[in-house]
């Protein structure tokens, strides 16, 4: 088989692209995102939690279609990107009034996975307005919590899917580029923590991410089909050791080169950061570095 085009780690023949050809030509009505649903279906094309890979179908069409490898109808208009013209988070209206208290007196905490609930925004905006990072709206399988003590919101976590390339982990992991694009999706990256100033419990900080460790790989099977077998962060060494990660057991790897994900060059654009892992398994490495 000659592979015309690799798309996502999915390699395109010839007779691929006359499957996709006569799909087009059998349904000239057929809208693009019509389209792509179909391909999916005929080729059982569909993420862990059996839904169907329709933006990156769609987008591999698209990449074929400027290639000339094939003719797609017309678009049927111009959607306006919801990530380009997304609203900033609200600021919410929460109980400021400092807690200062043992972790021992401060009762009873409640986690509560919020992603796709209505208190959704309300972490989203305790991020945008109280995180010196702000708030960015993840892309793909994605996470959020709120912890709860007294009634109250007490901190927020976000968590997403694991950068593609990341140098100290990928050697601490020990697996290969093929190993790493079918397993990345086995590992969750905790992009914000927030613990608000008016929240001063000692021990807190590392409490909650010992609560997490146990928490995200349900939810994650439970909401995308598949499991979680590694946690990971950045941190900016010029703003804090991570010791709340080091007091929960979180390995310290290394720096990340500083070019950023989308670097097109090989030359240090951003300050580099700390890279901190989590396993959560004995046998990590052979779940992760496993064809």
């Amino acid at each position: 088989m000659e592979a015309v085009l690799k798309y996502r780690g999915r390699v395109l023949s010839e007779a691929d692209l006359s499957t996709i050809r006569e799909l087009v030509q059998a349904h000239p009505g057929a809208s693009r995102r019509e389209l792509s649903r179909q391909l999916c279906q005929r080729w059982n094309w569909v993420q862990p939690n059996g839904r169907p890979c329709d933006m990156v179908c769609r987008s591999m069409m698209l990449e074929l279609h400027r290639c000339g490898h094939i003719a797609l109808p017309p678009g049927k208009g111009r959607h306006p990107n919801p990530l380009a013209v997304r609203r900033r988070p609200a600021r919410p209206v929460v109980d400021m009034t400092p807690l200062a208290v043992p972790l021992k007196e401060l009762g009873p905490l409640e986690f509560r996975q919020v992603r796709r609930t209505p208190e959704e925004a309300l972490c989203n905006g305790l991020i945008e307005h109280y995180h010196y990072l702000g708030y960015t709206q993840p892309v793909g399988e994605h996470l959020k919590y709120i912890a709860y003590a007294q009634g109250r919101p007490i901190a927020c976590l976000a968590w997403s899917s694991a950068p593609r390339h990341l140098r100290p982990r990928d050697q601490f992991i020990g697996w290969g580029a093929q190993e790493r694009r079918q397993n990345l999706r086995f590992i969750a990256y905790n992009t914000r923590y927030l613990i608000p100033d008016w929240i001063r419990v000692p021990h807190l900080a590392s409490h909650i991410l010992g609560r997490m460790a146990a928490l995200v790989p349900q939810d994650w099977a439970r909401l995308y089909g598949h499991g979680i077998h590694y946690l990971e962060t950045f941190i900016d060494p010029q703003r804090s050791r991570g010791t709340c990660y080091r007091a929960a057991n979180w390995i310290v790897l290394g720096l990340t080169s500083g070019r950023g994900h989308n670097a097109t060059s090989h030359r240090r654009t951003l300050p580099p950061k700390q890279v901190l892992g989590y396993p959560l398994a004995k046998d990590f490495r052979q779940r992760l570095a496993s064809a």
